[in-house]
């Protein structure tokens, strides 16, 4: 198979995906290289806001909207710990470079600045990830199990969650009613 970089793009589940973790979800890649894949799954809120969390970590509150901003299911690896996508990039203590201009942090201090109200300009903040083994996302690809996009940040900080998934599906033309759950190989 063609080796495929698919950092900054969505995965787009199709409508046969039988795992539960990632029917009907849109996840945004964060690195994906020679020893496998890291996404976040950006388009499933659970019953949790940022002062929620904030408070379990021993954080006090943050003001104004932000502290109901929502948690989300970012995939079923680790997801007793916290994960922040933001940009801009900053300089935190623990961040994956996505790209120039997106970060991927996982350390405390962020979410310190959150309640103080020096949060990054967007974010997103999920509990888990979403993690492949190498050759495991480009095995699910030949399988038809996702359709894969350029990732737009517009959809990804900009959008409410349940829009993110047909908006991506709109970059590609498609209505995810008119997929079929049958694949096909010509």
């Amino acid at each position: 198979m063609q080796k495929v970089n698919l950092t900054q793009h969505f995965l787009i589940a199709m409508p046969n995906m039988v795992d539960p973790h990632f029917a009907k979800s849109l996840t945004f890649v964060c690195e994906h290289n020679d020893q496998g894949a890291l996404g976040i799954v950006v388009n499933r809120p659970i019953d949790m806001s940022l002062n929620s969390l904030l408070e379990q970590v021993g954080i006090t509150a943050a003001t104004g909207a932000l502290g109901s901003l929502p948690i989300h299911f970012g995939g079923p690896v680790q997801t007793d710990r916290g994960f922040v996508l933001h940009t801009p990039l900053g300089q935190w203590q623990s961040t994956l470079a996505v790209g120039t201009d997106i970060g991927l942090t996982t350390s405390k201090d962020i979410l310190q600045a959150a309640a103080r109200g020096e949060a990054p300009r967007q974010m997103l903040v999920t509990l888990g990830y979403a993690g492949w083994a190498p050759g495991q996302i480009e095995h699910e690809l030949a399988n038809n199990a996702w359709l894969t996009v350029q990732a737009s940040l517009e959809i990804l900080f900009e959008l409410p969650a349940e829009e993110r998934l047909a908006a991506a599906m709109g970059l590609l033309g498609v209505d995810f009613a008119n997929l079929s759950e049958e694949a096909g190989h010509a």
